[in-house]
């Protein structure tokens, strides 16, 4: 088990009323053109000043998870074996690309090794740039190679250092994003303070480095930041060509960084469709979004070697439905309230039905099942019935999948992120709900009417609630998507705090609205938020900057050493997902299997390889391992004899209740569940019975792990 443990070792000036006469009669042209040059200025001052304080923060925030991530493993002072088994489960095994093109005789050879790869899976050759979302890997390690920095910095640090920076890159987005929508740089200042101090709950970068939304996230907040200056109304043609190209290549590297990309962007989309559909947002840029999001997909489709599980993603059906539905309702913006209603109905219906036909469409013809797993899982969790689906039962039985647990709002209660969050979001709704009516009942209106219905709702400012919305309901149905939505989360509510809109109406429903207060309010509760911030959580900061601790993981290290030292190269190995990422990254020998779980050749695989801790008999465990070439199989007394789950989610329980055997343990079973004719094979082996030697000998064991090695029959 790993340890850690202590070490030992602005506004415009007002006018002066008591000027002399004769600067009161100016020419009022001089005096336009002094103010404009005032204004202009002032803007520019303004600018930078926000622009510095922009990059300062992002720069703080990676110098921040760098320490962090230093102090908590003593990262510059422990071996490298225990370095690269810091990066856990699929973490390793992503970087095992990374180290695989550094240590490669020429940039062709380590393209041709991921290319036609025989060591991720054995018995079978497989193309990692196709499978796996690595050429961020790819494309660091020839940066690497051809920079003059081998002599002063190791390419374990090129890595890391690269995945912090991007984090200054992600802050800096989201900053961006809240002084768009609020038009003052305090908004953004705000954004930044609260995504720091709310860490625990907007990233987990300093200990899961290598994980695909660690590279994906930022571009997605560049993205989304993009996508808001994009609605800002009376852009000239050149700045909106200029944005859409923003889009697309945020869009883009975000597809190509993280295999869950088709699923966000999804939401994405439909948060576009609604808005569209109510008329809060042009209908000509929508478009252009559905375009780009359809586009950049493809490309990275095209880039992963026509990977049939984006070709059969459900954001290309539903975008390419919306476009086909458009050509065949015609007038859907036209007609009384009613009538719109019954239309926006109706094209929702004809929109879903196209896009489960086009999908059912696609991958019937690509034969496409690599995805099963996830809307086995998605049709479990919510209820339409239970499942004895090993793959699914294995996301239902993680804690990440589960429901955004309760203590998580109280954190983000701490630093009055939730309750800003919550006071800005009820109004806004409330006024979306309004501005939706006011859309559909003024269809028939002049174009001039039907802006000034929508002009008390921006369009930036509607995706953006809309955004906020159906990620929040993502995030609390699964926790793992939760860092979708916090850092969401501090560009909406610090953009609420500073809005003048946002304010103006919450004074006039209390009766309490003038300009002069709206204006000082919106700079002194934002101010007086920050500095409650900073009394609270700067000490507690800086103490967590102080604390010192270390990487402890004796037994992994025995292992992977003894790994290295006894057993060829050739030599397969059998075992659990998560530790054989390790195996591969620390010792580059092959595995059965992996944790990349999204080929269903691959979960299969998986599922046969795990009867390892089922109730088997030796021969039949035997057979499954030696069909697929192992040499030696790793045994875990943490998964054997479990307790972090409860009974009916222990590894050996979701396997039992698949093969049809009761679980172990007091509790009920199903009915036709049947006790097993064997004893469990990673607790009986142990005892070296006959049976069992005769097919497996231990080499290898410490308090952890039990190595045995295959005998190989005639």
């Amino acid at each position: 088990m790993t340890t850690i443990r202590q070490r030992k070792g602005g506004k415009v000036p007002e006018e002066d009323e008591d000027q002399p006469s004769e600067e009161k009669n100016m020419n009022s042209e001089g005096k336009i053109l002094s103010d404009h040059t005032g204004g202009k200025l002032w803007n520019i001052l303004s600018l930078t000043v926000g622009g510095i304080v922009a990059i300062f923060l992002g720069l703080l925030t990676s110098v921040y998870v760098a320490t962090l991530h230093e102090n908590d493993l003593w990262f510059s002072n422990i071996k490298e074996v225990e370095r690269e088994i810091s990066f856990r489960t699929e973490c390793g095994l992503y970087y095992s690309y990374y180290k695989q093109m550094i240590q490669a005789a020429s940039i062709q050879q380590g393209l041709h090794g991921l290319v036609y790869d025989n060591k991720t899976e054995s018995v079978r050759t497989i193309n990692i740039l196709e499978r796996m979302n690595v050429y961020q890997e790819v494309f660091l390690s020839i940066l690497y190679r051809i920079l003059p920095i081998q002599q002063y910095l190791e390419p374990v640090y090129f890595y890391i250092y690269t995945l912090f920076g991007l984090q200054a890159v992600y802050v800096i987005a989201l900053y961006v994003t809240s002084w768009l929508l609020s038009g003052t740089w305090l908004s953004g200042l705000l954004a930044a303070c609260w995504y720091i101090t709310n860490r625990i709950d907007t990233t987990r970068v300093e200990f899961t480095i290598p994980l695909r939304e660690n590279w994906a996230l930022p571009f997605f907040a560049v993205q989304i930041a993009a996508i808001t200056y994009l609605f800002r109304s009376h852009l000239q043609p050149a700045q909106e060509r200029l944005t859409l190209l923003a889009v697309f290549v945020a869009t883009f590297l975000f597809s190509l960084t993280w295999q869950f990309n088709q699923f966000m962007m999804l939401i994405q989309a439909l948060a576009l469709f609604i808005l569209d559909c109510f008329d809060i947002l042009p209908t000509a840029k929508v478009t252009w979004l559905y375009i780009i999001q359809i586009s950049g997909l493809l490309l990275v489709c095209a880039l992963q070697f026509f990977n049939s599980m984006i070709l059969g993603s459900l954001l290309i059906s539903f975008n390419a439905s919306i476009l086909i539905a458009r050509t065949i309702q015609k007038n859907l913006k036209k007609g009384s309230l009613l009538n719109r209603l019954g239309k926006l109905i109706l094209h929702a219906l004809l929109v879903s039905s196209l896009t489960l036909l086009v999908n059912r469409f696609i991958k019937k013809i690509l034969n496409l099942e690599s995805d099963e797993h996830i809307f086995k899982f998605l049709k479990a969790k919510f209820g339409f019935g239970a499942t004895r689906d090993f793959d699914a039962s294995l996301y239902l039985c993680e804690e990440a999948f589960g429901l955004l647990p309760l203590n998580t709002f109280s954190r983000l209660s701490d630093t009055l992120l939730f309750y800003v969050y919550i006071f800005v979001l009820f109004p806004m709704t409330v006024t979306a709900v309004i501005v939706a009516l006011r859309n559909l009942s003024c269809s028939n209106q002049a174009l001039e009417k039907m802006e000034e219905c929508t002009v008390s709702l921006k369009p930036d400012a509607a995706y953006n609630l809309i955004h906020t919305v159906l990620f929040g309901c993502l995030a609390l149905s699964t926790m793992r998507m939760k860092y979708l939505w916090t850092s969401h989360m501090c560009v909406f509510a610090s953009f609420g705090l500073c809005s003048t809109e946002v304010w103006r109406l919450i004074l006039k429903c209390a009766h309490l609205y003038t300009s002069q207060r709206t204006q000082v309010i919106k700079y002194l509760i934002p101010i007086i938020t920050l500095l409650y911030i900073l009394y609270k959580f700067w000490p507690g900061i800086m103490d967590e900057l102080l604390e010192l601790r270390e990487f402890y993981d004796p037994d992994t290290v025995e292992l992977m050493n003894w790994i290295k030292s006894n057993t060829p190269n050739t030599a397969v190995f059998a075992g659990s997902m998560q530790l054989l990422a390790g195996v591969k990254l620390c010792t580059g020998r092959t595995l059965t299997n992996h944790p990349h779980y999204e080929d269903k050749h691959l979960r299969e695989r998986t599922k046969q390889i795990y009867q390892i801790y089922a109730k088997r008999s030796p021969e039949d465990v035997y057979r499954i391992l030696r069909s697929f070439s192992t040499d030696y199989v790793i045994l875990e007394d943490s998964i054997c004899y479990e307790r972090r789950h409860s009974r009916g989610c222990r590894l050996r329980d979701l396997l039992d209740i698949a093969n049809g055997h009761i679980m172990d343990g007091l509790g009920e079973n199903e009915p036709d569940l049947k006790p097993s004719l064997y004893p469990r094979f990673c607790e009986e082996i142990k005892k070296n019975l006959p049976s069992y030697t005769i097919h497996f000998t231990r080499v290898f064991q410490n308090k952890t792990f039990h190595v045995y090695k295959l005998a190989k029959h005639k």
